[in-house]
């Protein structure tokens, strides 16, 4: 099979690894602190013994917090105060990432999730901001709940592109955050102007709009110039996958895609006004890059409404590999693959194109979780097998 060029090596590349990994507390896991094999290793273990917990607490030093979207109190082990983990890593830009979360510590500033606080550590030095330490670990997870991203609403798929964009870019990261602070201030102002009616109220509400349409002019020209620089790459790695049909990739906005850099602002400021009386009656924005999607389509029709489960995780693998690739460009080196039982649910020919075309990620680190050992593919056997009962992990188990 020809390999499509997204997944072709970046010239003189290196790779990402876990040198060592030490947990404590972080959900049903054993406190555990080991070396890592450097190629990986296949993780077995029953459902709920917590193997996809391991991964989400690799993963979690990625993105500073659960990829299953949960709050921090809820990562805690039962009957702790916190949790904590750190790494060892090797080809990355940090060489040492540790994060602790303590449930009754204040809430307050960016480090908060819930109730409590985080702390992170890069190097041993504590960033300025927490964000600083976001994407010390290049890292990316296939897993069958990232059919979400095909199936789930909007938001979902916003949020993958806001992970790959602000962990790549920190400019898009801070124009993030302030967009996001925009955004809340004004849909507050919104909710005091439809109680007050006043035209002062009104204007509280138009203040924040200067810094929602300039921020949100750098979201939308990022998300569009990534949309469009790998929507091709899409398409060839859903054929690739095994998709008969002509897979799409587009960004949904109700700006003009044609609109050039200076003009975005000044669109997006003029929505804001045209949509101003609507959106205090509501108490909601309703212009913005916050309500834009990213479309995915098979041979015109939406796959999110008309696609089989198989063309629904196609699609969302094929999003995934477009991310590694994208933290492969940003970082120079493969990044970590954590792969949690990715071929669940999915018929023999997919798996086996997949598999294909992962091979050439495994010049990174692969970690992978299985419930059994006849699910290690025969092409990862290589890996050194491990097991997890009860949230402790036997490394070196066969």
């Amino acid at each position: 099979m020809a390999l499509p060029e997204v997944l072709s090596p970046v010239a003189g590349s290196g790779r990402v690894w876990l040198d060592r990994l030490r947990i404590r507390d972080f959900r049903n896991l054993e406190p555990a602190d080991f070396a890592l094999p450097p190629d990986g290793l296949a993780l077995v273990g029953d459902n709920g013994e917590g193997k996809t917990n391991f991964l989400e607490a690799i993963y979690y030093l990625q993105l500073l917090r659960s990829f299953r979207g949960a709050r921090d109190p809820e990562l805690v082990r039962f009957g702790a105060s916190g949790f904590h983990l750190a790494a060892g890593i090797g080809g990355a830009r940090a060489s040492e990432v540790a994060v602790g979360f303590d449930r009754g510590g204040p809430a307050r500033g960016e480090g908060t999730s819930g109730r409590g606080r985080k702390r992170v550590r890069v190097d041993g030095a504590e960033p300025t901001r927490l964000s600083d330490a976001l994407g010390s670990l290049p890292a990316v997870i296939f897993s069958p709940q990232d059919a979400v991203l095909v199936t789930g609403a909007p938001s979902e798929r916003r949020r993958f592109l806001d992970v790959i964009l602000a962990v790549t870019s920190r400019p898009y990261l801070a124009a993030l955050q302030r967009y996001r602070a925009a955004l809340a201030n004004r849909n507050a102002a919104l909710r005091e102007a439809a109680s007050a009616g006043t035209r002062a109220s009104e204007g509280a509400v138009a203040a924040w709009e200067p810094a929602l349409a300039e921020t949100g002019a750098v979201l939308w020209l990022a998300r569009q110039a990534w949309v469009g620089a790998h929507a091709v790459q899409f398409a060839a790695l859903c054929s690739a996958i095994g998709e008969r049909g002509e897979s799409r990739l587009a960004y949904v906005t109700r700006l003009d895609h044609a609109l050039g850099p200076r003009d975005v602002t000044g669109a997006l400021l003029e929505a804001l006004e045209r949509k101003r009386a609507l959106d205090i009656r509501r108490g909601l924005t309703h212009a913005g890059p916050h309500r834009d999607d990213l479309a995915i389509r098979l041979d015109g029709r939406e796959l999110r409404s008309y696609g089989s489960a198989g063309q629904q995780r196609t699609a969302a693998i094929a999003l995934r590999l477009l991310e590694a690739a994208t933290l492969r460009a940003s970082a120079g080196s493969e990044p970590l693959v954590l792969l949690d039982d990715p071929f669940a649910e999915l018929d023999a020919r997919r798996a086996g194109q997949i598999l294909e075309l992962l091979r050439a990620e495994e010049r990174g680190q692969t970690l992978l979780v299985v419930p059994r050992a006849s699910d290690i593919p025969a092409d990862l056997t290589r890996l050194e097998r491990w097991r997890v009962e009860g949230g402790a992990l036997s490394p070196g188990t066969r």
